[in-house]
């Protein structure tokens, strides 16, 4: 008898792991929107030299503007882009802030990195990725930037001198 309920147990296992694996499907991903394009105007580079971490380089941030479909505004000299390159990897970490056209300050923290290398099949491959933070007044018409999951990664080519970051909401 136990020998007979113990075939049964594992005949209802055997099935239901097949069942799960037969359905099992990829979850859907976030969706993205749109929230600014920002327009960096930076400073010459100039690096601490190799550290016990890597090589440090800071790029001043010395202005720019930024707009989307709900902010529009000015970038504000004095912030930074602190890197930290160690091999085909570079940490980046931009601290600065905006000013919207309606005279409202806001802090972003913008962490990333920059990987080049080759990829599986030996090809060169480049990959910029950054998750900026931003701290607005809890008390502007801003604040739902405080309380969402934000990417970024630069747009190529054309003929701004600096760099354009495309920022989007993680939904």
């Amino acid at each position: 008898m136990k020998k007979m309920f113990f075939l049964v147990i594992m005949a209802i296992m055997t099935l239901n792991a097949s069942a799960q694996t037969d359905n099992q499907v990829a979850p859907k991903g976030p969706q993205l929107e749109f929230v600014m394009q920002l327009k960096v105007t930076l400073d010459k580079a100039y690096s601490v030299g190799e550290t016990p971490r890597g090589r440090r380089t800071i790029i001043p941030i010395t202005g720019g503007t930024f707009e989307g479909p709900n902010i529009k505004g000015t970038i504000v000299p004095g912030g930074a882009d602190y890197q930290m390159a160690n091999g085909g990897r570079t940490e980046i970490e931009a601290i600065y802030c905006i000013k919207t056209d309606d005279g409202v300050y806001i802090h972003i923290r913008n962490c990333g990195i920059i990987r080049t290398g080759n990829s599986a099949d030996g090809r060169p491959s480049f990959y910029f990725k950054c998750a900026p933070k931003f701290e607005a007044p809890a008390n502007s018409k801003y604040n739902w930037l405080n309380n969402s999951i934000f990417v970024c990664e630069p747009s190529m080519g054309g003929q701004f001198n600096g760099i354009v970051l495309n920022v989007w909401e993680v939904k």
